[in-house]
């Protein structure tokens, strides 16, 4: 599976961004996603999480509320909407895929490449 991240950008506090990942293989329909963020000097951290059904999803603390996480399997692509953005969410925003909900870096079988959500004040 090979995922495309896109969508981020520049945005000020208390607006919106809608970020797709796009995976190529007919396979993709069979592995849980996830959305992984890491800010400079951090570790990278989990985001969102949803089985290959789409019917369960997962949240970090920090973001609960304001991010959903959704999928679409026949356009092989899954979505993070966030809403409600802060500074503190400014980091590169990575989409992965596993055989399980991958809420920790060691679950994840395929990363994407990554795209940068900055948040201005």
């Amino acid at each position: 599976v090979q995922l495309q991240a896109s969508g981020g950008g520049l945005v000020q506090a208390g607006g919106s961004l809608r970020l797709s990942c796009a995976a190529s293989g007919r396979t993709f329909r069979i592995y849980a996603m996830g959305w992984f963020r890491q800010a400079p000097g951090k570790e990278r951290e989990f985001v969102a999480g949803i089985n290959w059904s789409g019917g369960t999803t997962y949240y970090a603390d920090s973001v609960k509320g304001r991010f959903t996480i959704s999928r679409d399997n026949a356009k092989n692509t899954v979505y993070l909407q966030m809403n409600g953005l802060r500074p503190e969410d400014t980091a590169v925003y990575y989409c992965a895929a596993g055989r399980q909900v991958p809420r920790e870096t060691s679950g994840v079988d395929y990363w994407g490449q990554g795209t940068l959500v900055t948040v201005s004040s």
